[in-house]
């Protein structure tokens, strides 16, 4: 049957859509998702290999069983792949909706897709996929997260006013791919160019891990002895590079200066040490605003492309009243 703007027409208004009329409509616009006093949640969580994806795994267990809904967990271990798969399972499962962390913006395109062909709605959460591909309020529902440009931004500016506008900075990126590791490097490189003694002599990924950071710190160190300041995109990374430099009988916070962003307990003592200088937050506790995003969209509230999460900025003077919340 060849389906004309008509025999659409025609067949929707008489209640009789086939499979292939629901794909179209699927594909026309967002899945819909019933009122409920309880769903069914598929977490696909990408690593749980430190302390801030720990954090955001314990809110989304808590907040479903404050609320008495069904988790589905997953853990990709660092796989994008796995997480493709993690998705899929939950497809299969007919969970009612999909809350991804996606640990690459390209490979999990797929993912997003076919849960919403499969009327399943998702939401990215923390990071994001690739807008040019799949985009929130048309594929998927909303990303809620940080702003990333926005904290490299706030690190950049902050850590320009902490060094007097002068450092030769290593620069430890996150996992390459990701969001946050590429808005992070742009919102810091956009805020130290304003100041032309603030120079990256050296750059590369730790992939957000400690010991990854350790390592990686202490070879672009070898390499570039006269660096004096480290930007981390994270937390575990600059720690790891801090082990690194002392280690080397150096003395974080003053022969380098030390610039991160998460907001760890170790991060947050290690400020309140004289250790790191700067320290942005960007908060894991996600549960309480997915799942209520969750039952706004299923009540038909608008939902914003982007739900912001606000992140806050710590130095040695007013860490000590961060550190109880510190996770």
């Amino acid at each position: 049957m060849i389906f004309t703007r008509r025999t659409l027409l025609t067949t929707a208004v008489g209640g009789l859509a086939a499979t292939s009329l629901g794909d179209l409509a699927w594909a026309a616009g967002l899945p819909k998702l019933k009122q409920k006093d309880k769903y069914k949640i598929g977490f696909a969580q990408t690593e749980s290999n430190n302390p801030w994806r720990l954090a955001q795994t314990a809110s989304m267990k808590e907040e479903a069983e404050k609320r008495g809904w069904q988790l589905v967990y997953t853990d990709a271990a660092g796989s994008a792949a796995k997480q493709v798969s993690d998705v899929r399972s939950m497809i299969a499962q007919k969970v009612d909706v999909i809350l991804l962390a996606p640990r690459e913006e390209k490979p999990l395109v797929p993912a997003v897709m076919e849960a919403k062909n499969a009327g399943i709605p998702l939401l990215c959460i923390d990071r994001s996929v690739d807008a040019s591909m799949a985009k929130a309020g048309r594929d998927y529902v909303a990303f809620i997260g940080s702003d990333f440009v926005k904290e490299g931004n706030m690190a950049g500016e902050a850590f320009a006013k902490a060094v007097g506008g002068k450092a030769k900075i290593i620069e430890l990126q996150g996992t390459v791919g990701s969001s946050p590791a590429n808005d992070r490097m742009k919102g810091f490189k956009d805020a130290i160019s304003k100041f032309p003694d603030m120079v990256i002599i050296a750059s590369q990924s730790g992939d957000f891990a400690r010991d990854k950071g350790r390592q990686v710190f202490e070879t672009l160190y070898q390499a570039h002895p006269e660096a004096t300041a480290l930007y981390g995109h994270n937390d575990e990374m600059s720690m790891g590079a801090i082990a690194a430099m002392e280690a080397a009988g150096k003395t974080p916070g003053k022969d380098i200066m030390i610039c991160s962003i998460d907001g760890t307990k170790d991060a947050a003592q290690a400020v309140a040490d004289g250790k790191i200088a700067v320290l942005v937050e960007c908060n894991p506790h996600f549960g309480p605003k997915a799942f209520q995003t969750v039952v706004d969209y299923a009540a038909g509230k608008t939902i914003p492309e982007w739900v912001v999460n606000t992140d806050r900025l710590f130095t040695k003077e007013n860490i000590a009243s961060y550190m109880p919340e510190a996770f």
